[in-house]
């Protein structure tokens, strides 16, 4: 069924972020193939994918290192879109369930299963936080996976959950790996590289996806020059995909290449403005990084410039919004425009809302920033 040209549709309209395009092609999917649980899971990723997208947590500086796992975001979930989620993720589970009953050498029930388990582990890590919930149901994924490669190991697309939780096991402390109760499972990044490269190559369902994990792996490990790789090459194949676009930008950036990275920016912003050529691209993304690449290239007032554009996009998360509002008023007070930097700093720590970035804010409103 993954190769079904109604499929293959769905996909090329979800790698473009046209998330409801998408979701309308793979509901006609899943009533052709009511009976098939990975017709779920195709509306099981756009579900989860959309929302992540909305709440500006697909652009992976957030994720490249480990901050993101002491961050004191809040993410607000609508109870319905949470709802669908569960939903579908409960479907998928039952109907793999009752097929493993009925055959335990169902190589695509242990897929499917292990496929929902780890999309559903990738949305409460990121939304929600629950590190804890998230590690169980991602080796519970890779369980499912090694069930698959054991009755058939030629099946390239169950390597890349087992690729993921090699690496990401092998890159967690200890300490990390005992509190979210995963000690003794085993890990090995190259192993992990390994699977995800084999997957990416010979996947019919996972290949785009196994190639975005392997260049935020990369990139989390500072290989820049392999993750820029890939990454193109995903680029090449998608060039109306907004975030994979971000994303040559981002890791040009952390390569050390600030003019290139800034042109790289700079080009992204220019083809958003090009009717239809991106779908619902989040420039405040864009901006951001320009921002931050500007403030590495000490071009303190460009910096400051992109930090309030993001700020002022009007679908920026209140998170995302937050962070801009406090980076531009360290900016603006590196400019010794302190009535300036000092109304960023009070809208950053305002009291509702996201307070990730209040203490540093409040910090500021007493003492200018002076940069480092």
């Amino acid at each position: 069924m993954n190769l079904d040209p109604a499929v293959r549709d769905g996909y090329e309209h979800f790698y473009n972020l046209d998330y409801d395009g998408a979701e309308a092609r793979f509901d006609a999917v899943q009533k052709a193939h009511s009976g098939e649980p990975m017709a779920y899971n195709y509306l099981l990723m756009v579900t989860i994918f959309r929302e992540l997208y909305h709440q500006d947590l697909l652009d992976t500086t957030y994720y490249a290192h480990d901050s993101f796992l002491s961050s004191k975001r809040t993410v607000v979930v609508a109870d319905e879109t949470r709802k669908k989620i569960e939903s579908l993720t409960d479907k998928v589970t039952d109907m793999c369930d009752q097929r493993i009953k009925t055959n335990g050498q169902d190589k695509n029930a242990y897929f499917a299963r292990g496929y929902a388990e780890g999309l559903h582990a990738a949305f409460i890590t990121l939304a929600d936080h629950s590190f804890t919930a998230a590690a169980r149901q991602g080796y519970a994924a890779r369980s499912d996976s090694e069930k698959t490669l054991k009755i058939d190991p030629m099946y390239a697309d169950a390597k890349m959950a087992v690729g993921i939780q090699q690496f990401a096991v092998a890159s967690l402390p200890r300490f990390i790996r005992m509190m979210v109760g995963i000690v003794g499972v085993g890990g090995n990044k190259e192993k992990g590289l390994e699977l995800l490269r084999d997957s990416a190559t010979h996947g019919v369902a996972t290949s785009v996806e196994s190639r975005t994990t392997l260049s935020l792996f990369l990139r989390h490990d500072a290989r820049y020059p392999e993750a820029l790789e890939v990454q193109r090459g995903l680029a090449e194949q998608y060039p109306h995909d907004y975030l994979f676009r971000l994303e040559q930008a981002n890791l040009t950036k952390d390569e050390g290449n600030g003019p290139k990275a800034i042109e790289a920016y700079r080009a992204v912003l220019a083809d958003a403005k090009r009717p239809g050529y991106f779908v619902d691209a989040r420039l405040q993304m864009t901006y951001f990084g320009l921002g931050d690449t500007q403030r590495g290239q000490n071009d303190i007032r460009g910096a400051a410039e992109n930090y309030l554009l993001a700020a002022s996009q009007p679908k920026c998360s209140d998170w995302l919004r937050r962070r801009a509002q406090l980076n531009a008023g360290e900016m603006l007070d590196l400019l010794h425009e302190r009535d300036q930097a000092v109304k960023q700093y009070q809208m950053a720590a305002a009291p509702s809302g996201d307070q990730s970035q209040a203490d540093l804010a409040k910090k500021y409103m007493k003492t200018a920033y002076a940069g480092k």
